[in-house]
């Protein structure tokens, strides 16, 4: 006898297939992808445009603005453009890291709560409950006091983080379709489980967990951002964002962008990201809703 797949099995995948491109469609996605696209390029091209070194002593402190100094110097005496160009890869790499760690682990512990046995959801959740009960800059400084602040730690930080949350994420978007036609249907034929959770039920909560994954990055750059600024990332001499502000507050108001500019990007960085998921969550509540109706 002819075992034929029920219709239901494909129509999920087609829920999300399109979500993405509608997403492209809002404006507000695509302002998004603008700013942060903008500061990504800063802060990977910069270094390579940077007039002076990290560490260069250009001119004397908290200047304005100078001949060899068009945005001013800093604290030291530094360039402040230079420090700017230098600064933004380090945040941007390690949040980019963090978030892959944190979205990555949380999925896979989030994809065996929410489908495998009540023992293993229970252990994952308490885990998960574990974490969140430590504030998350008490852990962060517990963490990084221990080990110094190396920019693995500070990966594994943002990760750990970010973990508990994305599990329960997806644990909850796992729980509403490991019940569904098509992965009824993939088990009735003998489909292994771990093809089962990648084939089957990982695509179809593809869109909440991208607004997770873009939730998160946000999440991840204002916690290195702040973990520098209270002297806890990369250490002086190094060119940093957030070591920037902490260590030119003092001079505000004499070279005021010595500290505005990295305040401008970090926001620009975050709010272009906000715009990115909150364009993805509509185009997949879009989709959504055109399905059920």
């Amino acid at each position: 006898m002819t075992v034929t797949a029920p219709t239901s099995v494909t129509t999920p995948m087609r829920r999300h297939r399109g979500f993405l491109r509608q997403a492209l469609g809002l404006r507000r996605t695509r302002i998004g992808l603008v700013a942060v696209g903008l500061l990504v390029a800063v802060a990977m091209v910069g270094p390579f445009l940077a007039p002076y070194s990290a560490t260069e002593f250009v001119d004397i402190p908290f200047l304005a603005n100078s001949d060899v100094a068009t945005l001013g110097t800093d604290n030291l005496g530094r360039d402040v453009l230079s420090r700017f160009l230098l600064g933004g890869r380090s945040i941007l790499v390690i949040a980019f890291l963090g978030t892959v760690l944190g979205v990555g682990t949380g999925t896979a512990l989030g994809l065996l709560a929410g489908y495998s046995t009540r023992f293993a959801d229970e252990a994952v959740m308490r885990l998960a409950d574990l974490l969140l009960a430590f504030p998350g800059i008490v852990l962060a400084l517990l963490l990084i006091t221990v080990s110094g602040p190396h920019d693995w730690v500070l990966v594994g930080v943002v990760g750990l983080g970010i973990m508990p949350y994305t599990a329960r994420i997806v644990r909850s978007s796992t729980m509403q379709v490991r019940d569904s036609d098509y992965v009824r249907y993939a088990e009735g034929t003998g489909t292994p489980t771990r093809r089962i959770l990648a084939s089957e039920i990982l695509p179809n909560i593809a869109a909440p967990l991208t607004v997770e994954f873009g939730l998160r990055l946000t999440q991840s750059i204002g916690a290195i951002a702040g973990l520098a600024y209270l002297g806890l990332g990369s250490g002086p001499p190094a060119a940093d964002w957030g070591l920037m502000i902490q260590e030119n507050q003092n001079g505000l108001t004499l070279a005021p962008m010595s500290v505005l500019l990295p305040i401008i990007a970090i926001a620009v960085l975050t709010v272009g990201a906000n715009l990115v998921t909150d364009g993805i969550a509509q185009a997949a509540a879009g989709v959504n809703r055109a399905v059920e109706g």
